[in-house]
């Protein structure tokens, strides 16, 4: 190096040189940055936030068909990929709480791959240990009758009811596991019918609608965005 007029150090590269140092190339840096996005979409996706959407009137009327929702991901733990190990939970799953899930009866099925498993809504009104039972609608839990407001009765969907719809004698809940039921108890496939949901099962607890559509008006429900589920 050698000193310019000024006493200040020159490196010796011309002004052509340093125009002719290569830039990075324009498909290169749109495809890193798609790729760092979607790696972060499925973080996000895989821990902390999932959205779902509602298929069927089970839960009616605190989710109605055409609500989407965010689901909390990390709320009751993360689960280690590949692994039966969970860390971090801020709390385990509570009565009372809307939790998304995999249909039990799909991870029992050896047939099925994970992709090929149905996701469930319900609420948690048996916690591991609990005794449920359920005589003329009414549940009771530890002998106690628990009901919410949030429960509703319109009637059958189909000819003849099956009797577990009613009543169905005391059970107690195994450990690491819930018994959920929907809010529209006259129309919801639950625990009543399948069993109860393993933790394992369990995706995350519902918080927030940020979209729906009412189908049968063709209309978009304005009213609903932004609610918290409860």
């Amino acid at each position: 190096m050698k000193k310019n007029s000024d006493g200040n150090m020159e490196t010796g590269k011309t002004a052509a040189e340093a125009v002719a140092t290569p830039k990075k190339n324009v498909f290169r840096e749109y495809a890193e940055s798609i790729i760092i996005a979607v790696i972060l979409a499925l973080i996000i996706r895989a821990f902390l936030v999932q959205a779902f959407k509602i298929p069927s009137g089970s839960m009616e009327d605190t989710l109605l068909i055409g609500d989407h929702l965010l689901v909390n991901k990390f709320i009751y733990g993360t689960r280690i990929p590949f692994t039966d190990t969970w860390i971090l939970p801020l709390r385990q799953p509570q009565r009372g709480d809307i939790i998304v899930f995999e249909y039990p009866e799909d991870t029992r099925n050896p047939d099925l791959h994970f992709w090929q498993r149905k996701d469930y809504i319900k609420r948690v009104i048996g916690l591991p240990g609990d005794r449920v039972k359920m005589v003329n609608q009414v549940v009771y839990v530890n002998d106690r009758p628990y009901t919410i407001t949030q429960e509703v009765h319109k009637g059958l969907s189909f000819d003849s009811a099956p009797p577990e719809l009613f009543n169905f004698k005391e059970i107690t809940v195994p450990g690491d596991s819930y018994f959920v039921l929907g809010d529209n108890r006259d129309r919801s496939q639950d625990s009543r019918f399948w069993g109860f949901v393993p933790k394992d099962n369990i995706k995350g607890l519902a918080f927030i609608l940020y979209w729906s559509w009412d189908g049968d008006r063709s209309r978009v429900r304005w009213d609903r965005i932004g609610d918290l589920i409860k």
